[in-house]
Protein backbone atom coordinates (compact mmCIF):
# COMPACT_ATOMS: atom_id res chain seq x y z
CA UNK A 1 0.00 0.00 0.00
CA UNK A 2 2.87 2.71 0.62
CA UNK A 3 4.42 1.52 -2.62
CA UNK A 4 1.45 2.32 -4.36
CA UNK A 5 0.72 5.71 -2.15
CA UNK A 6 4.64 6.59 -3.30
CA UNK A 7 4.00 6.04 -6.65
CA UNK A 8 1.34 8.19 -6.90
CA UNK A 9 2.99 10.90 -4.88
CA UNK A 10 6.24 10.58 -7.85
CA UNK A 11 3.35 10.93 -10.72
CA UNK A 12 2.05 14.23 -9.15
CA UNK A 13 5.35 16.05 -8.58
CA UNK A 14 6.14 14.85 -12.10
CA UNK A 15 2.95 16.67 -13.25
CA UNK A 16 3.80 18.99 -11.48
CA UNK A 17 7.38 19.73 -12.72
CA UNK A 18 6.04 19.65 -16.72
CA UNK A 19 3.82 22.61 -15.46
CA UNK A 20 7.00 24.42 -13.61
CA UNK A 21 9.50 23.76 -16.88
CA UNK A 22 9.60 27.70 -17.27
CA UNK A 23 10.47 28.31 -13.72
CA UNK A 24 13.83 27.96 -12.16
CA UNK A 25 13.57 25.90 -9.59
CA UNK A 26 15.54 23.86 -6.63
CA UNK A 27 15.49 19.97 -5.66
CA UNK A 28 12.77 18.93 -3.83
CA UNK A 29 13.21 18.42 0.02
CA UNK A 30 11.58 17.36 2.95
CA UNK A 31 9.81 19.22 5.81
CA UNK A 32 6.65 19.57 7.64
CA UNK A 33 3.77 21.88 7.90
CA UNK A 34 1.30 23.63 10.11
CA UNK A 35 -0.82 26.35 9.79
CA UNK A 36 -1.73 30.10 11.74
CA UNK A 37 -3.47 33.09 11.02
CA UNK A 38 -7.16 31.98 11.27
CA UNK A 39 -9.64 31.09 8.78
CA UNK A 40 -9.37 34.55 6.81
CA UNK A 41 -5.49 34.51 7.54
CA UNK A 42 -5.97 38.02 9.37
CA UNK A 43 -3.33 37.05 12.04
CA UNK A 44 -0.77 36.59 9.15
CA UNK A 45 -0.83 40.19 8.16
CA UNK A 46 2.42 42.05 9.34
CA UNK A 47 5.32 39.97 10.79
CA UNK A 48 8.95 39.79 10.74
CA UNK A 49 9.80 40.55 7.00
CA UNK A 50 7.83 43.76 7.55
CA UNK A 51 5.73 43.78 5.04
CA UNK A 52 2.01 45.37 6.66
CA UNK A 53 -0.77 44.38 4.41
CA UNK A 54 -0.70 40.88 2.30
CA UNK A 55 -2.77 42.40 -0.16
CA UNK A 56 -1.51 45.42 -0.78
CA UNK A 57 2.19 44.24 -0.90
CA UNK A 58 1.15 41.28 -3.55
CA UNK A 59 1.03 38.58 -1.52
CA UNK A 60 -2.72 37.51 -0.42
CA UNK A 61 -3.25 34.80 1.84
CA UNK A 62 -0.45 32.19 -0.14
CA UNK A 63 2.06 32.86 2.90
CA UNK A 64 4.23 31.52 5.58
CA UNK A 65 6.24 31.95 8.16
CA UNK A 66 9.69 30.18 7.96
CA UNK A 67 11.81 28.44 10.64
CA UNK A 68 14.95 29.55 11.41
CA UNK A 69 16.71 26.73 9.01
CA UNK A 70 14.87 28.70 6.08
CA UNK A 71 14.75 31.82 7.18
CA UNK A 72 18.13 33.06 7.29
CA UNK A 73 18.17 36.32 9.17
CA UNK A 74 15.18 37.85 6.49
CA UNK A 75 17.46 37.12 4.12
CA UNK A 76 14.70 34.84 2.51
CA UNK A 77 11.45 36.91 2.52
CA UNK A 78 10.02 37.24 -0.08
CA UNK A 79 10.84 34.09 -2.18
CA UNK A 80 8.59 31.78 -3.19
CA UNK A 81 8.52 27.41 -2.34
CA UNK A 82 6.21 25.10 -3.85
CA UNK A 83 4.73 22.54 -1.35
CA UNK A 84 3.10 19.30 -1.59
CA UNK A 85 2.04 17.22 1.24
CA UNK A 86 3.52 13.93 1.39
CA UNK A 87 0.71 11.37 1.00
CA UNK A 88 2.98 8.72 0.70
CA UNK A 89 3.63 9.30 4.86
CA UNK A 90 0.31 10.56 5.73
CA UNK A 91 -2.34 9.55 3.44
CA UNK A 92 -5.22 9.86 5.17
CA UNK A 93 -4.39 13.72 5.54
CA UNK A 94 -3.00 14.69 1.73
CA UNK A 95 -5.80 16.31 0.04
CA UNK A 96 -3.82 14.30 -3.21
CA UNK A 97 -3.33 16.12 -6.51
CA UNK A 98 -3.47 19.44 -5.08
CA UNK A 99 0.29 21.79 -4.62
CA UNK A 100 0.36 25.62 -3.56
CA UNK A 101 2.95 28.15 -3.90
CA UNK A 102 3.82 30.47 -1.40
CA UNK A 103 5.72 33.44 -0.35
CA UNK A 104 8.01 33.45 2.88
CA UNK A 105 6.59 36.58 4.55
CA UNK A 106 7.20 36.03 8.18
CA UNK A 107 9.66 33.99 10.68
CA UNK A 108 8.66 30.90 12.78
CA UNK A 109 10.63 31.62 16.09
CA UNK A 110 12.05 28.59 17.98
CA UNK A 111 10.20 26.87 21.34
CA UNK A 112 12.87 25.53 23.08
CA UNK A 113 10.35 24.93 26.31
CA UNK A 114 9.14 22.12 23.72
CA UNK A 115 10.48 19.42 21.88
CA UNK A 116 11.63 19.95 18.08
CA UNK A 117 9.24 16.44 17.67
CA UNK A 118 6.15 17.45 19.71
CA UNK A 119 5.24 20.92 19.39
CA UNK A 120 8.42 22.62 18.84
CA UNK A 121 8.62 22.77 15.17
CA UNK A 122 10.32 25.79 14.69
CA UNK A 123 13.44 24.78 16.32
CA UNK A 124 16.62 24.66 14.87
CA UNK A 125 17.67 22.73 12.37
CA UNK A 126 14.49 22.15 11.68
CA UNK A 127 12.89 22.94 8.19
CA UNK A 128 9.15 24.02 8.63
CA UNK A 129 6.78 26.17 7.67
CA UNK A 130 4.27 27.58 9.09
CA UNK A 131 1.86 28.64 6.70
CA UNK A 132 -1.79 30.64 6.85
CA UNK A 133 -4.78 28.42 7.45
CA UNK A 134 -6.21 29.38 3.71
CA UNK A 135 -2.65 27.88 1.97
CA UNK A 136 -2.29 24.65 4.34
CA UNK A 137 -6.15 23.82 3.76
CA UNK A 138 -5.22 23.33 -0.21
CA UNK A 139 -2.85 20.67 0.70
CA UNK A 140 -3.83 18.76 3.75
CA UNK A 141 -6.94 18.75 5.85
CA UNK A 142 -7.62 20.97 8.60
CA UNK A 143 -7.68 18.25 11.13
CA UNK A 144 -4.10 17.32 10.26
CA UNK A 145 -2.61 20.14 12.35
CA UNK A 146 0.77 18.92 10.88
CA UNK A 147 1.43 17.24 8.19
CA UNK A 148 5.17 16.01 6.11
CA UNK A 149 5.49 18.30 3.10
CA UNK A 150 7.92 17.91 0.27
CA UNK A 151 9.41 21.82 -0.94
CA UNK A 152 11.24 22.85 -3.31
CA UNK A 153 12.27 27.12 -3.71
CA UNK A 154 10.65 28.13 -7.19
CA UNK A 155 9.83 31.59 -9.18
CA UNK A 156 7.59 33.98 -7.91
CA UNK A 157 4.84 35.51 -10.53
CA UNK A 158 3.70 38.81 -9.69
CA UNK A 159 1.04 41.28 -11.32
CA UNK A 160 2.11 45.16 -11.42
CA UNK A 161 5.65 46.10 -10.59
CA UNK A 162 7.72 46.53 -8.03
CA UNK A 163 6.49 48.19 -4.71
CA UNK A 164 9.13 50.83 -2.85
CA UNK A 165 7.72 52.29 1.02
CA UNK A 166 9.39 54.85 2.33
CA UNK A 167 9.78 55.44 6.20
CA UNK A 168 12.04 56.67 8.63
CA UNK A 169 13.24 60.20 8.81
CA UNK A 170 15.66 62.59 7.38
CA UNK A 171 19.32 61.03 7.36
CA UNK A 172 17.57 57.34 7.66
CA UNK A 173 15.62 56.32 4.58
CA UNK A 174 14.41 52.99 5.46
CA UNK A 175 12.67 51.40 2.14
CA UNK A 176 10.61 48.34 1.94
CA UNK A 177 10.76 46.62 -1.02
CA UNK A 178 7.27 44.18 -1.72
CA UNK A 179 6.02 42.34 -5.26
CA UNK A 180 9.26 41.30 -5.95
CA UNK A 181 8.80 38.14 -8.73
CA UNK A 182 11.61 36.23 -10.18
CA UNK A 183 13.71 34.77 -7.26
CA UNK A 184 11.94 36.89 -5.46
CA UNK A 185 14.67 37.20 -2.58
CA UNK A 186 16.88 40.47 -2.70
CA UNK A 187 20.92 40.10 -2.01
CA UNK A 188 21.62 43.95 -2.86
CA UNK A 189 19.97 47.31 -3.08
CA UNK A 190 21.35 50.32 -4.41
CA UNK A 191 19.69 53.68 -4.21
CA UNK A 192 20.03 56.72 -6.33
CA UNK A 193 18.75 60.64 -5.56
CA UNK A 194 18.26 62.60 -8.81
CA UNK A 195 21.40 65.61 -7.37
CA UNK A 196 23.68 62.46 -6.43
CA UNK A 197 25.98 61.31 -9.21
CA UNK A 198 26.99 57.56 -8.09
CA UNK A 199 24.44 54.60 -6.84
CA UNK A 200 24.87 54.27 -3.15
CA UNK A 201 24.42 50.47 -1.55
CA UNK A 202 22.06 50.07 0.95
CA UNK A 203 22.27 47.62 3.59
CA UNK A 204 19.46 45.41 5.03
CA UNK A 205 17.83 46.76 8.40
CA UNK A 206 15.96 43.96 9.06
CA UNK A 207 13.38 41.26 6.54
CA UNK A 208 12.60 43.47 3.06
CA UNK A 209 13.46 46.42 4.43
CA UNK A 210 16.65 48.24 3.18
CA UNK A 211 18.10 51.95 4.70
CA UNK A 212 20.08 54.52 3.14
CA UNK A 213 22.23 57.40 6.08
CA UNK A 214 22.38 59.74 3.29
CA UNK A 215 20.11 63.18 2.84
CA UNK A 216 17.43 62.62 0.29
CA UNK A 217 14.91 65.15 0.63
CA UNK A 218 13.48 67.24 -2.41
CA UNK A 219 15.10 64.40 -4.89
CA UNK A 220 13.27 62.25 -6.96
CA UNK A 221 14.25 58.28 -5.88
CA UNK A 222 15.74 55.26 -7.81
CA UNK A 223 16.39 52.12 -7.11
CA UNK A 224 18.37 48.71 -8.66
CA UNK A 225 17.15 45.99 -7.07
CA UNK A 226 19.32 42.60 -6.96
CA UNK A 227 18.20 39.05 -6.20
CA UNK A 228 19.66 36.51 -4.86
CA UNK A 229 19.60 34.64 -8.83
CA UNK A 230 22.14 37.41 -9.59
CA UNK A 231 19.15 39.02 -12.39
CA UNK A 232 18.95 42.66 -11.38
CA UNK A 233 16.35 45.36 -12.43
CA UNK A 234 16.44 49.43 -12.23
CA UNK A 235 13.39 51.59 -11.35
CA UNK A 236 14.65 55.28 -12.39
CA UNK A 237 12.56 58.34 -10.39
CA UNK A 238 10.16 55.70 -9.02
CA UNK A 239 9.57 58.35 -6.22
CA UNK A 240 9.19 62.33 -7.64
CA UNK A 241 11.09 64.83 -5.47
CA UNK A 242 7.89 65.77 -3.67
CA UNK A 243 8.20 62.32 -1.80
CA UNK A 244 7.34 62.16 1.92
CA UNK A 245 8.16 59.36 4.86
CA UNK A 246 5.25 56.94 4.98
CA UNK A 247 4.49 56.96 1.25
CA UNK A 248 4.58 53.86 -0.89
CA UNK A 249 5.53 54.04 -4.41
CA UNK A 250 4.77 51.47 -7.48
CA UNK A 251 7.33 51.06 -10.34
CA UNK A 252 6.92 49.89 -13.68
CA UNK A 253 9.49 47.05 -13.49
CA UNK A 254 9.41 43.78 -12.23
CA UNK A 255 10.92 40.57 -13.14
Amino acid sequence: MEKLAFSGLIVLLLGLYATELRVASAAWQRAHATFYGGSDASGTMGGACGYDNLYTDGYGIKTAALSTALYNDGKACGGCYQIVCDASLVPQWCLRGTSITITATNFCPPNYALPSDNGGWCNPPRPHFDMSQPAFEIIAKYRAGIVPILYRKVGCKRTGGIRFSINGRDYFELVLLSNVGGAGDISRVWIKGSKMSNWESMSRNWGANWQSLSYLNGQSLSFRVQLTNGRSRTAYNVAPSTWRFGQSFISKVQF
